[in-house]
């Protein structure tokens, strides 16, 4: 670059030639007095606290502040968030432990396998000599302290719930496995004017085997299933009369005979207890009477042998 001065006294012409090492010095002395001035401008503002830097450090730090203030609340949100998925779950662990309480047969609310003395109220403090060393309480957890220990609950709360799912789907599987045998009175009476096994027949006087229990009872006397299952026959027989029979699954049925009124029909799902039938004395009968049978793969069964939960006296007869 060449620049040409030109001077009125003389009237002469100078030529100054400019390179690019000369412009590149030029700018970085232009960058260095901007930089000096910002430094002396800082350092005033310190020193003499200029109205115009304080209200510029000031802006600096409010605009920080309010940075932080967003990181904080962001993160309380989303912790506040963890805390609530965390109480969604203990909801259910609390629902969970509700229904293994009924299944086990314990009672909301009772306490099971607690004992002791009955604690003292706080503000009874005992007289007398005290001592013991001292231990100071913990410094409050940081952010990422809170962080892991919420991480860990999290981890806890999963093993115990499927911890409890797992013993959930045990005990319904002992429960239906249970309810599935023939354990529940068919009828509220505690005599059976005939048991299992042979016996003189009421009709012909001959010897023949009774494969059933027949229970004495008023006509309309309800009658309920002993165990639960899937009605199969809901119909009359010559020999049954007016009958019900359930199946249990696994080869186990039982059947409820000389019924006066049938409550069920065939492919019905009934639960232990439930009304099915009324005592008559349709059929093959001498009376009022519920003939009840056990059966495993068709093969008559001894009532007794399972009854003998309800109703203890019946296996001694």
């Amino acid at each position: 670059m060449h620049i040409i001065v030109v001077s009125n006294r003389f009237a002469t012409a100078k030529t100054l030639t400019l390179t690019g090492r000369h412009l590149l010095l030029a700018g970085l002395a232009l960058v260095g007095s901007i930089v000096v001035g910002s430094l002396v401008l800082a350092y005033l503002s310190l020193h003499f606290r200029l109205p115009v830097a304080e209200n510029m450090l000031a802006a600096i730090r409010e605009h920080e502040a309010q940075k932080s203030e967003a990181f904080l609340r962001d993160n309380v949100n989303a912790m506040a968030l963890r805390l609530g998925q965390l109480q969604a779950q203990v909801v259910r662990l609390d629902s969970v432990s509700e229904r293994l309480m009924g299944l086990a047969g314990v009672k909301a609310g009772e306490k099971v396998g607690q004992g002791g003395a009955a604690l003292k109220p706080l503000d009874a403090l005992p007289t007398g000599g005290q001592g013991g060393p001292l231990v100071l309480p913990q410094p409050a957890l940081s952010l990422g302290q809170l962080n892991q220990e919420l991480d860990h609950f999290a981890r806890r709360v999963d093993v115990q719930n499927d911890q409890f799912s797992l013993l959930e789907s045990e005990l319904l599987a002992r429960w239906a496995e249970k309810s599935r045998l023939p354990t529940v009175l068919p009828v509220d009476t505690q005599w059976n004017a005939s048991t299992f096994g042979w016996r003189i027949d009421p009709f012909t006087g001959a010897r023949a085997l009774h494969e059933g229990v027949d229970f004495v009872a008023s006509v309309g006397t309800n009658i309920v299933a002993a165990a639960g299952g899937v009605v199969v026959a809901a119909e009359f027989h010559p020999q049954y009369g007016n009958m019900v029979e359930i199946d249990h699954g696994n080869g186990l049925s039982t059947r409820y005979a000389h019924c006066s009124r049938l409550m069920v029909r065939e492919g019905q799902v009934v639960k232990p207890g439930e009304r099915i039938a009324e005592v008559g004395t349709t059929g093959r009968s001498t009376g009022p009477h519920l003939h009840f049978e056990v059966r495993m793969n068709g093969v008559a069964q001894n009532p007794n042998r399972f009854l003998e939960r309800a109703l203890p006296n019946l296996a001694r007869r």
